[in-house]
Parts: C-alpha cells; structure tokens; sequence
C-alpha cells in the first residue's frame, strides 16, 4: 500500500493541507482542476453577486452535474461497445458458416 501523503495545495486562493494514497502530482491535479472551476464560474455574473456559501454550493452543483453526465456518457460507449461486440461475434458466426458451406461445396 503506498504511503499516505500530505500536500500543500492552493485552492481558489486559499491554502490547505490534504492528505491522501495518491502522488502529489495526482491531488495537486485535483486542486488544479477544481480552480478551474472556480475560474469558470467567476466569470459567471450572478455567481460574482453570491455569497461564498452560494459560491461552494454553485461548484458542487456543477461538478455534480459534470460527474453524472460522464456517468451517463460512459454508460452509452458502454452499451455501444456490447451493441458492436454483439455484431462482430454475429459476424464472425455468420463468415464460419460460410467457409464450412464451401468447404462442403468443394468436397462434393
């Protein structure tokens, strides 16, 4: 089991110390990518008006929202993938039947 870290991170312009399992480089991405939200929003009118409760809850909202929708994107390759599976394994059936039509063809 890998050691458990504690990193320094900045995040939307304060600094805490997390700890976790995973490399710096790993929780300093997490960071990284949640100011990026926090820019993204900042840019929004009514998120600059919001108190920073408003603010967090605004975040939480959005990454909950991202979250789902790669759920729900993932589970359609996922469906996709098994639709395309399924038609190569009737693929591959229907391309044996055919060698062994021929091969019995030719032996007649």
């Amino acid at each position: 089991m890998n050691e458990k870290n504690d990193i320094k991170v900045i995040i939307n312009n304060k600094q805490y110390t997390i700890s976790g399992y995973e490399s710096e480089e790993y929780l300093q991405k997490l960071a990284l990518f949640l100011n990026s939200k926090y820019t993204e929003l900042s840019k929004e009118d009514g998120y600059k008006h919001l108190d920073d409760k408003h603010k967090n809850l605004m975040i939480q909202l959005n990454l909950a929202d991202e979250y789902y929708k790669m759920v729900e994107k993932k589970e359609d390759v996922e469906k996709e993938l098994e639709k395309r599976d399924k038609e190569l394994f009737e693929l591959k059936h229907e391309l044996i039947s055919i060698k062994e039509e021929e091969r019995g063809k030719k032996h007649k």
